[in-house]
């Protein structure tokens, strides 16, 4: 990337910005986990089935992050950013709008790609802050990432507490996550590529001082998502509990 000092109030505020954009991919993620029961009745499924769609979104973004560093390498990292943040608030929409099992699947998919390569983008930038400010800050913007799936969260155990569609939930939540998503992109770092560096390549193999930390990450995320995917389901199909309870 081109290497260019930057005034420091600039830097502040690409830091609120980027922290930001943490939360609105977040508060997406929360969005859709609180009616992942809703979604589920919606198609038709069993829990056999949902658990086949669901993991869908792990293939989506498995496939597509190798993607984001070119997207950023030929956009620049500010519209990169924009793009594909837009592209993720949107697919929100897709899972609520599924009415069988292979429509479900290609929006799961979809619905992966885009948060994987938003994430890839925004945690990039989140680097170069770092570096810019000669500190950590990312458990901050993570932090940042918590604080908006809860508030996701909570407006979805209001949508279904109330018995919302999930289909009008989802469009109303896409719609000012996009809104906020994109204000908060205008704010971000351009980061811009060096005129004589290269792009990077399409798909690369992890050195084998990576392999320990990736098994760590695996492990977590596996957790992660099978409560976050799965908890709801629990708590209404096996605890007998209301849909805003659930939620």
């Amino acid at each position: 990337m081109e290497d260019v000092s930057r005034p420091a109030g600039e830097v502040r505020r690409a830091r609120y910005a980027v922290a930001a954009v943490f939360a609105v991919h977040g508060a997406v993620t929360g969005s859709f986990a609180t009616r992942v029961p809703w979604i589920q009745d919606h198609a038709g499924l069993s829990a056999g089935q949902l658990g086949f769609a669901l993991a869908f979104t792990a293939l989506g973004a498995s496939c597509a992050m190798p993607l984001a560093g070119r997207i950023s390498h030929r956009f620049g990292s500010r519209t990169a950013l924009r793009g594909l943040l837009a592209l993720w608030t949107l697919s929100l929409v897709l899972p609520s709008l599924a009415p069988n099992l292979l429509t479900l699947c290609l929006g799961m998919f979809a619905y992966g790609a885009a948060s994987g390569m938003a994430d890839v983008v925004m945690n990039a930038l989140g680097v170069e802050i770092e570096r810019l400010l000669g500190k950590s800050i990312m458990s901050g913007l993570h932090g940042m990432w918590s604080t908006g799936a809860l508030i996701g969260s909570a407006a979805g155990t209001l949508a279904a507490h109330l018995g919302s569609d999930a289909r009008l939930h989802h469009l109303l939540a896409a719609a000012v996550l996009t809104v906020l998503g994109l204000l908060a992109c205008a704010w971000v770092l351009d980061v811009q590529p060096a005129e004589d560096e290269e792009p990077p390549p399409r798909f690369a193999l992890p050195p084998r001082s990576a392999l320990l930390i990736g098994a760590v990450g695996f492990c977590a995320v596996f957790a992660e998502g099978a409560s976050l995917d799965w908890s709801a389901v629990f708590l209404r199909d096996r605890l007998e509990g209301s849909p805003g309870l659930a939620a």
